[in-house]
């Protein structure tokens, strides 16, 4: 049976979430109005991921335009629909802005949906966006509303981080007591994974373990102080194997607040400052209440302060687990004055080469699929890249703990040799955040 043909209206949001989202409805046909074009044309400037968005579009569109007017049917490619920018005022009839506000761009993008719906009978109109109350103002008035679903993960699709293994027999695990290692020959079943992370159970006796997909193997793992910091319990030991086995390029630690991922990395990265020309610390600047860094009093580095801050902070507890004279201290310091440890907003490093380095990105729940795919593909020869974050702690306004590029990039390479997640469960912070992240 055919599908039934629709036509999809795309929102701006979904345009600076993915700007090559407009070629993602197979041979469906997608428009957008004529107040999504004046929207773009806002973002147009800066250096934020968002204004790189915007001019991708723009530039798309531009090359549709050649030998063709917008305002009608454009093909887009062989097995895809066609595409047009919707030209029109106000549609007849219902109207968005007599029923909600005049002069607002949401309500202007609501009429074109209508005045399609309006001139296309036969088929389906479906406003897609990011913007959750847009979806529901459409929907108020007989438009059909969707969230851009392409990099979305399902809901049931984390990749399990720790697998406890039942009944081993007790010669394999007084084996990979005295060894360090066995072969796996069938012991995880099922449940083996490139890099998987284990817990080895006889009875009382438990051994934490690494599936190795190189050797074929599974390796004990101990609890070892790692730039002064000891793991707390199993899961910080896990990712302190994942953030210094050299043949993992690529990490994601995922907890909430609390759970040490921030630091975990930060000390794995000191450990291993000989290995790396330089280590840089990442983080998104999420303006907070809306409003822009750029209004913020002061110069770059005043604007940026409070948003790095959390990142200083773990540097100075790491310091602080030495005496001032102690060669490890020293060590940070040089590093800073040198420049081969750096702590910087994320757009700061746009257009780099990320050769021989350790990128940690901080916050990378706040990152598109887009934004992680993009940092990712930078890592030349040498990299490490390590992301760590809380997919249930959102800070931007169109994208969710299965939108995110974290949720993204867990999904997408589970079992990959080169990649390993951990997920963080226990908070090591207080009792009384403990309390906070468990009951409020």
């Amino acid at each position: 049976m055919a599908k039934k043909k629709k036509i999809f209206v795309l929102d701006t949001s979904v345009l600076l979430h993915d700007h090559q989202s407009i070629t993602h409805f197979g041979k469906q046909d997608v428009a957008i109005p004529i107040t999504v074009l004046e929207e773009l044309d806002n973002f147009k400037i800066g250096n934020d991921t968002k204004n790189f968005s915007a001019r991708e579009v723009i530039r798309f569109i531009d090359k549709l335009s050649v030998n063709h007017s917008l305002q009608e049917w454009i093909p887009l490619a062989k097995n895809l629909g066609k595409f047009k920018v919707i030209l029109v005022a106000e549609p007849e009839g219902l109207n968005a802005e007599d029923i909600y506000a005049r002069g607002k761009n949401d309500h202007k993008i609501i009429n074109a949906a209508l005045f399609l719906k309006q001139n296309n009978p036969k088929i389906e109109v479906i406003l897609v966006t990011k913007d959750i109350n847009l979806r529901i103002k459409a929907k108020a008035l007989g438009i059909n509303a969707e969230d851009y679903e392409t990099g979305k993960v399902s809901a049931d699709n984390e990749p399990a981080s720790v697998c406890n293994i039942e009944n081993v027999d007790s010669d394999q695990i007084r084996q990979i007591f005295t060894k360090g290692n066995i072969e796996e020959n069938g012991l995880l079943g099922k449940n083996k994974i490139a890099n998987g992370y284990y817990i080895l159970k006889n009875g009382k006796s438990s051994s934490l373990a690494v599936y190795n997909p190189h050797l074929d193997r599974i390796e004990r793992i101990e609890k070892e102080f790692v730039y002064g910091i000891k793991p707390k319990n199993a899961e910080q030991a896990f990712a302190f194997n994942a953030l210094t086995n050299e043949n993992i390029k690529l990490v994601a630690l995922q907890g909430v607040a609390g759970t040490g991922k921030t630091l975990l990395a930060l000390a794995a990265a000191l450990e291993q400052h000989n290995r790396y020309d330089q280590i840089i610390l990442a983080r998104p600047i999420v303006p907070l209440s809306n409003k822009e860094i750029g209004f913020l009093p002061g110069d770059a580095s005043d604007k940026i302060g409070p948003y790095m801050e959390p990142l200083w902070d773990n540097l100075k507890f790491i310091k602080s687990q030495f005496g001032e004279n102690e060669k490890k201290r020293k060590t940070i310091t040089a590093l800073e004055e040198s420049g081969k440890f750096v702590i910087t907003p994320l757009a700061f490093i746009r257009g780099r080469s990320l050769s021989n380095i350790m990128f940690i990105v901080d916050e990378a729940q706040n990152l598109t699929p887009h934004e992680i795919k993009t940092i990712i593909t930078r890592a030349g020869d040498g990299t490490k890249i390590v992301f760590t974050g809380d997919v249930n702690q959102i800070d931007t306004p169109y994208l969710d703990e299965h939108s995110n590029g974290l949720a993204y990039l867990m999904d997408r390479l589970k079992g990959q040799p080169l990649f390993a997640y951990v997920k963080l469960e226990k908070g090591e912070r207080s009792e009384l955040a403990n309390l906070a992240n468990d009951l409020l």
